[in-house]
């Protein structure tokens, strides 16, 4: 998960330095003066910074969320794994229950069949 997480944080950044990087080329081979350089360069930084910021509330947004889906899960899974110990434990008792039955049944059916044959062993 968190290598997954990494993985697009590394391409975001890619393509965030990427675009800088391609903005920046486009500006400084552009045949204009050196006061418009300046303007447009004033200008793409305000919205690399504004594409910056927005792109910091989206994965903070994504991470918050993220954080609260995972925790869900385990919630989740803890409320899964009392139930059905719950469930194995109940079966267990049950087992017993019926075990116990068995046995008492075997218990008096010796009995009577000693009755039966009158107490003697043949």
């Amino acid at each position: 998960m968190a290598e997954h997480e990494r993985d697009q944080c590394d391409c975001f950044k890619g393509f965030l330095i990427g675009g800088i990087l391609g903005a920046l080329a486009g500006i400084f081979f552009a045949p204009k003066s050196g006061k418009e350089l300046r303007s447009d360069l004033k200008e793409k930084g305000s919205e690399m910074l504004e594409v910056l910021e927005e792109g910091k509330e989206i994965y903070a947004d994504a991470r918050k969320r993220a954080k609260e889906i995972i925790d869900e899960a385990k919630n989740q899974a803890k409320e899964l794994k009392k139930e059905a110990d719950r469930h194995l434990s109940e079966a267990r008792q049950k087992a017993k229950e019926i075990l116990a039955r068995g046995e008492k049944k075997e218990t008096e059916a010796g009995e009577k069949e000693k009755v039966v044959t009158g107490g003697n062993e043949t």
